[in-house]
């Protein structure tokens, strides 16, 4: 609610700005309107400075749609000015619109109703799916999510398809199953900030998982959620959907519990509540300390969770309260423990690390991080990485290290 500031957007120079893809227009009228610096106005959008100044005045054309859709969604504009499909009326035949990143409307449907099949479903094909679905995960820490998505929908839809051959405890297994890959379709359409499908994704999956009982999903799309929210910056949204998390789906795994409570308190740090956000950890630690002696209880998912995984959380929360030494502790700690395939993942806290090292006057050890993680922000981060890398070169800039521009020609050799 309310991520639109539909006022500020009723502007007819701004929404033509926008309908016309003018971004040096829409980056003028917007900081008239609201009065942001050209740095400010980066910050939101992933940009540099200089990189603002130049598309202001003409010097350089947004070209890449993953750059606009860091526009987009960084300044909030309304889907109804501007959609990543808006370029389909230039295709060769108009009519014809490819798919969305989001679910099918009949999806639902073809779950929920009986299909032309006389397959009947066994549990070996689902144990064999379970295993398909947890290889895919982990090949996405490699090699990110987006050459996944297409294969994951057509995996899904052949779950799908499986339900009207399914009888008895099967068809709660099968509807379990594709609330499972709903959830990691929709954590790729979060990866690749596509907010919209992403959400859509998460409703789904957690109607799936009511339906099939399974209170670790619905919690988990909960958690996924509110991880949403401290993503674009909602702190209030976040501890509240990570509370209902806790409260809505009772006899949850102690690791969904605790994931749970880590991501309240990541909102209570982003609203800069030290005393809530420490006490939520400490919660989350001792919850993440007791699933570790039992991990045959947690869900297949939560196969990243642990003492590595919760100490680069207790970083971020550093980060956010400005505690930069103990940001800077924490990331490096996490990151020296953390398995080279979690290549996506790496990529993140390193890019985190440097913003860290950037802030706290470390300009030379924030450039080296910063540096070495380009490559790979540019292969798999995007947006999110991506983004953070652009912020780490701000403030380097606003501290007047030479390493920001170093940095940001970097930057510009990939985008």
């Amino acid at each position: 609610m309310g991520d639109f500031r539909t006022d500020l957007w009723s502007h007819p120079a701004l929404a033509t700005a926008v309908t016309d893809e003018d971004w040096g227009q829409v980056f003028r009228t917007y900081r008239k309107l609201t009065g942001l610096s050209q740095t400010k106005l980066g910050e939101l959008v992933g940009l540099v400075q200089p990189d603002v100044s130049d598309i202001e005045r003409g010097r350089r054309r947004v070209t890449s749609l993953e750059v606009r859709q860091r526009i987009a969604t960084g300044l909030g504009i309304p889907p109804s000015l501007h959609t990543p499909g808006a370029q389909a009326k230039t295709a060769p035949v108009p009519a014809l619109a490819l798919t969305g990143p989001g679910p099918d409307e009949d999806l639902l449907a073809r779950l929920t109703s009986v299909v032309d099949t006389t397959h009947r479903v066994d549990a070996p094909t689902l144990d064999w799916l379970d295993r398909l679905l947890a290889e895919h995960r982990r090949a996405e820490d490699v090699i990110g999510s987006r050459p996944l998505v297409d294969v994951m929908r057509n995996q899904l839809h052949t779950v799908v398809d499986l339900y009207a051959g399914a009888r008895g405890p099967l068809a709660d297994r099968v509807v379990r199953l594709a609330s499972e890959h709903a959830q990691f379709l929709a954590w790729m359409a979060q990866d690749q900030g596509r907010t919209a499908a992403a959400l859509a994704w998460y409703d789904r999956s957690h109607e799936w998982a009511l339906e099939a009982g399974d209170p670790n999903m619905a919690a988990t799309t909960l958690s996924m959620k509110a991880h949403m929210a401290w993503s674009g910056g909602r702190g209030t949204r976040c501890v509240r959907l990570a509370e209902a998390a806790r409260w809505s789906a009772p006899g949850t795994s102690l690791g969904v519990q605790g994931m749970a409570a880590q991501m309240a308190a990541r909102g209570h740090a982003l609203n800069g509540d030290a005393d809530d956000a420490q006490r939520l950890l400490d919660e989350a630690q001792t919850l993440i300390n007791r699933a570790a002696e039992h991990p045959e209880d947690e869900p297949p998912w939560m196969y990243f969770y642990g003492e590595t995984w919760f100490t680069l959380q207790r970083g971020m929360a550093a980060l956010h309260l400005r505690n930069w030494q103990t940001a800077i502790d924490h990331l490096t700690t996490g990151l020296d423990a953390l398995p080279e395939e979690y290549r996506r993942d790496k990529t993140w806290y390193q890019a985190c690390l440097a913003h860290a090292l950037a802030c706290a006057g470390e300009a030379a050890q924030a450039h080296s991080v910063a540096a070495t993680t380009v490559p790979d922000a540019a292969a798999i981060g995007r947006p999110h990485s991506w983004n953070e890398l652009h912020t780490t070169a701000a403030v380097l800039l606003r501290h007047g290290a030479r390493e920001g521009h170093q940095l940001v020609a970097a930057l510009r050799e990939h985008d």
